[in-house]
């Protein structure tokens, strides 16, 4: 389960449930689903709604308590972030099947990800996140600061 704060920044933008569901093409209930960690954020809508609202990664997953604003866009691009976690899993000094084991995914999916064969999933790249405090935001190249500073 991810700890969110999509609620509290839909609430500080006064949207609805249903507004915010609209943006992204969704039902209502499938935003109530997000914001009380009944269901996964795509990561593609939770870099949208991060761009279209100016909060960063790190605070919409619950790792900070307080929002930075880059002032840059995230672009995802699937080889640069598979680049970055190839690059901190080496910092680790562990192999993809070790890293894997130790954040209980399958080798052959977290590979995929990290040649940029497919986009990460959002549970996939928060457990990394959590895992290791390292920012989200660092990963997809919106800041230089690799660690999350609460």
């Amino acid at each position: 389960m991810i700890d969110n704060n999509l609620k509290y920044a839909r609430e500080e933008l006064e949207m609805t449930q249903t507004e915010l569901g609209f943006v992204f093409g969704v039902s209502q209930s499938t935003v109530a689903g997000w914001e009380n960690a009944i269901d996964v954020i795509p990561f593609n809508k939770l870099v949208r709604f991060c761009n279209l609202y100016d909060y960063s990664l790190d605070f919409i997953c619950g790792f900070t308590r307080k929002n930075t604003n880059y002032n840059k866009p995230i672009k995802i691009d699937k080889k640069k972030l598979g680049l970055k976690l190839k690059e901190f899993r080496n910092e680790l000094n562990l192999s993809q099947q070790q890293f894997a084991d130790e954040c209980g995914f399958y080798k052959s999916t977290y590979g995929n990800y990290e040649v940029g064969r497919y986009l990460i999933k959002t549970m996939t790249i928060y457990t990394i996140c959590k895992k290791y405090n390292i920012s989200m935001d660092y990963l997809v190249g919106r800041t230089n600061n690799k660690k999350i500073y609460k």
